[in-house]
């Protein structure tokens, strides 16, 4: 497939430090308690970047999931790497993403290896697969002290902000 990133993305420097939680929320409409990473480290913009999650025991998902056993919810993993992916894409477009988001649209191969649990430090690596237009394919896994606890590839579709009824 053709990468049609926009060419302005290359001439912008191509990695970022580390994106902080204010930038980020700037980048995705996410807030608490759906919003799932606390930081994006070893970004290589149009590539790959690293989201953290720190697990606290005050996760509003613990009180349900599992009382007495908590446990992170895989389906929340998997919004942990859409939320990474998403953060690549508005930094990777700049200036062109202003106005839009990023939707979820499809995911495959999600295999899960083992809990999450309070006290672990969420580390999720994804990789653009690649993009055409305004969809983006990414691989992603999730690890806990280097060590895979999930994975999926999915894809994305960056798209206009919808306006407010």
């Amino acid at each position: 497939m053709e990468d049609t990133t926009p060419s302005n993305a290359s001439q912008a420097p191509t990695t970022i430090d580390v994106i902080d939680i204010q930038r980020i929320m700037h980048a995705i409409p996410h807030r608490y308690p759906f919003l799932l990473i606390d930081r994006v480290v070893e970004v290589e913009l149009n590539k790959s970047a690293v989201g953290v999650k720190n697990v606290s025991v005050n996760e509003s998902f613990f009180a349900g999931h599992f009382p007495n056993h908590p446990v992170m919810p895989g389906v929340l993993i998997i919004e942990a790497m859409a939320q990474t992916s998403a953060v690549l894409v508005v930094e990777t477009l700049g200036p062109d993403a202003a106005g839009k988001v990023v939707y979820f649209m499809s995911i495959e191969g999600a295999k899960f290896r083992r809990p999450v649990v309070p006290g672990d430090q969420l580390r999720v690596h994804v990789v653009k697969e690649r993009n055409r237009g305004n969809v983006w394919k990414f691989n992603a896994v999730a690890r806990v002290d280097g060590v895979a606890v999930a994975e999926a590839t999915f894809a994305a579709m960056i798209m206009d902000r919808a306006a407010p009824t």
